[in-house]
């Protein structure tokens, strides 16, 4: 692995069933990178990001993840009573991370007024943007992000672009699930 390198994969391939997802995929990712993994519906991609997480092991190849690393899976993760303010509360403590700055995060997230709006009656954007707050909590260098556009609007999409340009631009990487265009612009792209 070359110095610096965040994530690495070498000959990754995954079976399902009887039904080969990938093979032979290999991806090294630099400070300040973002790769982008494309591909039909059940193609692989959500596997994948998992296999680099560690989540799931491949099949072939190796990864490489010297990095430490934020996961933001496909689902948001909140439970139908939590508020933002809890959501982000709760895994600060669990992180070890200072919670005076949940104020900060949540009005930078556009969630001040639902702060404290259970998960069960907020907008599928609102419980997206929740989720993606978790990236404030705690710096780590690498990202790995699981259609992390679904659900915003204009504003939300706009906001996590800036998110995703800042980090990068911070000496951050970023391997990213999505479907269609974002406005982000993408180092390379990975084909599953």
């Amino acid at each position: 692995m070359k110095a610096g390198t965040l994530l690495s994969a070498a000959d990754t391939g995954m079976i399902r069933g009887e039904r080969v997802l990938f093979r032979n995929v290999s991806l090294s990712l630099a400070p300040g990178q973002a790769i982008v993994l494309r591909g039909a519906n059940g193609s692989g991609k959500t596997t994948l990001l998992r296999i680099l997480a560690g989540l799931t092991r491949a099949e072939t190849g190796t990864v490489d993840r010297p990095a430490p690393f934020h996961w933001i899976a496909h689902r948001d993760g909140l439970k139908p009573h939590e508020t933002p303010r809890t959501h982000l509360t709760l895994w600060a403590r669990a992180w070890g991370c200072p919670v005076d700055g949940i104020e900060t995060i949540l009005d930078r997230m556009g969630l001040a007024r639902p702060a404290d709006v259970p998960a069960r009656h907020l907008s599928a954007g609102q419980r997206r943007r929740t989720a993606l707050a978790r990236l404030h909590l705690q710096v780590r260098p690498l990202w790995l992000l699981d259609e992390p556009f679904t659900a915003l609007d204009k504003d939300g999409t706009a906001l996590l672009t800036d998110m995703m340009t800042a980090h990068c631009a911070a000496g951050g990487g970023i391997v990213a699930a999505i479907h269609g265009e974002t406005g982000f612009n993408f180092d390379m792209q990975v084909e599953i």
